[in-house]
């Protein structure tokens, strides 16, 4: 969290700093730098005030702590929305580049930019808060003594076969966003506002800015990317298909159109690896279950946790400070809600570092501690960079450095490891590579089409009564899929996926399966790896432990394009790295599809 308050005192004496008299000179780089440094060490005292204030609302949530969060959070928005204003005084004279980089991303630090007015402040204040308690208390109450928290919702709609009860489930969850509809909408406007106060077209347009390049160029960059991936999404998206057909019935699965939401194994079809079992392949066709191999261990979610951090430690980072393991919350409590979305938190912007999570002792929680201890070395590396500067180059980088171990989760990384005796044959590589495309192959158009579909409302483009009709328009485009049940503009199921009620950009997380493949192939061949990509683990390689590091302590001082390149050798975002891996699965899926129509 990067945000800040200002005491009255420390306001006036801001005030007095920026604002000249009108007998001063013209503003000098040298006050510039001072403004700045001053800024900068109100914002880390502030952001830390309010980490603690949000940490407890998401930990404890109730009436008392959502009003705590926020009053701590209005206080520091209306503190970061003066200081923007002050730093315009300087926005006419030339500054050393860092600090005028410094001066853009003060601006770009909220991505809810907030009104001046302190009433309108307030009131956006209070609705975010409100909508990300909404979603942490969100549950479908299938009967009066039978309600299901959303870990609930995730298990049923995993394990179960049964279309009906499926269909059932999917559809109570998605009632946790109706009651927000109108209060998005106003948050929304409210937002905008503060957006065009700070010299942007909308919100959307400020979220663009942070990449380095034009809001018009960032699009036409996703679009390139999507384009060399498609191919390759359309090609899973019909063997799933088709092997849905065969379970369910044409009825229920058409063989030539859009898959039913409610059928790809959880809540919002961003990802599948829950429906492997169903696809044709022999269960253990990979030649092991890394649940069955993780609940042998009889671990508990420390000891999930602890293998997380072993692996960064093997490539020559220092273990996590104690306190990690002290404050962490890392199994859902019985006695109160929790948002049990898994996150990682930089409380003090130094080495109070925490992560959220409600682990279960199965594969996909292995994977996701590691990407979430990804987060927790990234904030460590960069903790001596400049306040400002103490960020992803971009928000995928912050995504992609977790999601770069897990690739690395290879049969090999867990013989090393311990869990697995023996590795499995060349043949295994099939289903352990479809298993990871029904991860990260199918999650690429969902993570493409959620601030599509954003970038739009805040625009104007989509109106708050074409909701819920432009979020399927957008879902069918990119991803083939369909809700189960007829969808109206009095549903409105965006509010259902955590990142919407809680204002989160999300293109961080299409940037970031880009980048995490690209960032693999270049670690693996620094670890002096020469086999197929998709055998590769580095895990042991202090060399390329120390070419990543290099990478992490930059934080976002520079360009992400310098960033990119200190570690790939590249100065452009590159898909290639994703079909080099699957290449393999390519050429088999193409096998499996002949004679099936290909898209919807």
């Amino acid at each position: 969290m990067k945000s800040c308050f200002v005491t009255s005192l420390t306001f006036a004496l801001l005030i007095l700093l920026a604002v000249p008299s009108q007998a001063a000179s013209a503003p000098t780089a040298a006050e510039a730098q001072e403004f700045m440094k001053n800024g900068e060490d109100r914002l880390r005292e502030l952001t830390i005030k309010a980490s603690r204030a949000t940490w407890v609302q998401e930990n404890f949530i109730t009436d008392d702590t959502e009003a705590i969060a926020a009053d701590a959070q209005d206080e520091l928005t209306a503190a970061s929305t003066e200081l923007i204003e002050q730093a315009k005084r300087f926005e006419a004279i030339k500054l050393p580049p860092d600090l005028a980089r410094k001066f853009l991303l003060l601006k770009l630090q909220n991505p809810a930019p907030a009104p001046k007015d302190p009433k309108l402040r307030r009131e956006m204040t209070e609705i975010a808060t409100s909508l990300d308690g909404d979603y942490g208390k969100g549950k479908y109450c299938r009967k009066p003594n039978d309600c299901l928290d959303i870990t609930a919702i995730e298990k049923i709609l995993s394990d179960s076969r049964n279309p009906e009860e499926l269909k059932d489930i999917w559809a109570g969850w998605h009632k946790v966003g109706a009651p927000m509809r109108q209060r998005y909408a106003r948050f929304v406007e409210l937002s905008n506002q503060g957006a065009r106060e700070q010299g942007f077209k909308d919100t959307g347009v400020l979220w663009r800015a942070g990449y380095d390049m034009t809001p018009e160029q960032f699009d036409a960059e996703l679009e390139r990317l999507w384009t060399q991936v498609r191919p390759l999404y359309l090609s899973l998206h019909t063997y799933v298909r088709a092997r849905l057909t065969q379970k369910y019935g044409p009825q229920i699965v058409p063989p030539n159109g859009p898959i039913p939401a409610h059928l790809l194994g959880n809540p919002w079809a961003q990802t599948w690896g829950n429906i492997f079992p169903l696809l044709g392949l022999p269960e253990n066709g990979s030649g092991y279950d890394l649940t069955q191999l993780l609940q042998n261990k009889n671990l508990d979610a420390k000891g999930m946790a602890q293998y997380g951090e072993n692996f960064y430690k093997s490539l020559g980072f220092d273990p996590l400070p104690g306190t990690f393991w002290e404050r962490s919350l890392l199994t859902k409590p019985r006695d109160r809600d929790v948002v049990c979305h898994a996150n990682a938190w930089d409380i003090d912007t130094k080495d109070d570092l925490r992560v959220k999570m409600c682990i279960q002792i199965r594969d996909e929680d292995f994977v996701t501690i590691h990407h979430e201890m990804g987060h927790t070395f990234y904030y460590r590396e960069y903790k001596n960079q400049p306040f400002l500067f103490e960020n992803g180059a971009n928000d995928g980088f912050h995504e992609a450095i977790g999601d770069t171990m897990a690739l690395s989760i290879t049969p090999e990384y867990l013989k090393q490891i311990g869990l697995l005796e023996q590795l499995p044959p060349a043949e295994a590589d099939i289903p352990i590579l479809l298993r990871r495309a029904l991860e990260k192959v199918a999650f690429l158009p969902f993570g493409l089409m959620i601030d599509k579909w954003r970038w739009k409302v805040f625009s104007g483009e989509i109106k708050p009564e074409n909701y819920n009709q432009a979020w399927w328009d957008l879902r069918l485009q990119y991803q083939g899929v369909t809700p189960p049940v007829a969808r109206s503009e009095a549903d409105f199921d965006p509010g259902a996926k955590y990142h919407i009620p809680s204002n989160t950009p999300y293109m961080r997380y299409f940037l970031a399966d880009i980048l995490q493949f690209q960032f693999y192939r270049s670690l693996c061949k620094e670890s002096g790896y020469k086999g197929p990509l998709n055998r590769c683990t580095f895990f042991n390689s202090k060399e390329a432990g120390a070419k990543f590091r290099k990478m992490l302590q930059m934080g976002n001082s520079r360009p992400w394009q310098d960033e990119l390149e200190a570690v790939t050798g590249q100065r452009e975002m590159d898909a290639t790295a994703i079909l080099d891996y699957f290449a393999p699965l390519q050429k088999w899926l193409d096998e499996q599809n002949k004679g099936q129509k290909a898209g919807w």
